[in-house]
């Protein structure tokens, strides 16, 4: 109430409290079902989650099986190439292939063999001296005799 005659209020003073409150306990209830709802997602992912464990254990189980096995199966692979290799090694001795050494016919003329050939630096072969600067001088009393 107003100490103002003549002024009231329209609304009452804890009318707004009230919707607060009214409210306040939706959104509670809002809350806990989301609640129950992640609570109910987190039980589901722990369960995928044991499944998943439980594969991986069966898929090492199995890896280790397999690795095993196919590690006895590369011993016995060796084991029977060391007794096969004398074997192997006779048979080819045996049936080795023999090839004379190649002789090649020159008898064309296209295949006769040519003479050595000479090998000159262009000095030797032109008979080129060694380079003189004549400082711009065109007068052969300059140049050294060669």
């Amino acid at each position: 109430m107003s100490l103002i005659p003549g002024i009231s209020r329209s609304k009452p003073k804890h009318r707004a409290f009230g919707r607060k409150k009214v409210h306040g306990t939706t959104e509670n209830q809002l809350l806990l079902r989301q609640v129950a709802g992640a609570m109910e997602y987190i039980a589901q992912l722990e369960l995928v989650n044991d499944c998943l464990a439980d594969t991986a254990l069966k898929v090492t189980e199995q890896r280790n099986a397999a690795r095993s096995e196919r590690d006895g199966a590369q011993r016995e692979l060796t084991t029977a190439r060391s007794l096969l290799a004398p074997y192997l090694a006779a048979e080819a001795n045996a049936n080795a292939i023999t090839v004379p050494p190649a002789e090649r016919d020159t008898s064309a003329v296209e295949d006769q063999a040519t003479a050595p050939i000479k090998v000159t630096t262009l000095r030797e072969a032109f008979g080129i001296g060694p380079v003189v600067t004549t400082q711009g001088s065109t007068d052969p009393a300059h140049l050294p005799a060669a």
